[in-house]
């Protein structure tokens, strides 16, 4: 009897630790004001309308955003630890840069900072894709050539996928913005998340088979 429980135990533990690749996969945005909604309730992020979308096409997945208006890749940085300790998440959507670039930041110190992050979710066996982010040409052609190769540059080296920058679609309909010229408003939140919703499937793609 006392073996019998003992094995017993033992299936009842490897079904708790070992989940099946199909069910409850948490996949996280990790960006700033662009995937915050900056502007908005949360909820009217584009984040949130996939959310929305999700709960009833893809129950078996928890998307979660766990970005901040104004951060910035030091800052996000400084965060992982806790984002990763309270979503214990099996991809990650990495979508920063933006308030670096615009503080003049120095490229190689904001691809350190990308390289640390990625460097520590695939510690986690997290899966992680990397969003290409532009900047306006305020600081010249030299620094916006330097800024925008970083992320590519950053991709490679972690080996992971690069997404297009959402934003180009987006920014060249003054419809779509809000008056600052640099965040998008309610109505382009739901195109947005058409344009990211095949990307982020692909990420968690073998995770959902």
């Amino acid at each position: 009897m006392k073996n019998f429980l003992a094995k017993l135990l033992v299936i009842v533990a490897l079904f708790v630790v070992i989940r099946p690749v199909s069910a409850n996969v948490s996949l996280v945005v990790l960006g700033d004001s662009l995937s915050a909604g900056y502007g908005m309730a949360q909820s009217e992020s584009w984040v949130g309308v996939l959310q929305q979308r999700w709960a009833e096409k893809y129950p078996d997945i928890t998307l979660i955003n766990a970005s901040i208006s104004g951060d910035t890749t030091q800052g996000a940085l400084n965060r992982l630890a806790g984002v990763i300790e309270r979503h214990q998440p099996d991809a990650v959507f990495v979508e920063l840069g933006g308030n670096d670039g615009l503080r003049g930041f120095n490229p190689a110190t904001i691809a350190n900072n990308l390289e640390q992050i990625i460097t520590q979710l695939q510690q986690q066996d997290a899966k992680v894709a990397l969003s290409q982010v532009r900047i306006p040409p305020n600081y010249g052609p030299r620094y916006n050539d330097m800024f925008s190769s970083l992320f590519s540059q950053v991709a490679e080296k972690k080996e992971v996928p690069l997404i297009p920058f959402f934003m180009e679609q987006i920014i060249v309909d003054e419809n779509l913005m809000q008056g600052d010229g640099i965040h998008p408003n309610r109505e382009a939140q739901p195109l947005i998340a058409d344009i990211m919703e095949p990307h982020l499937l692909q990420l968690i793609e073998e995770q959902v088979r």
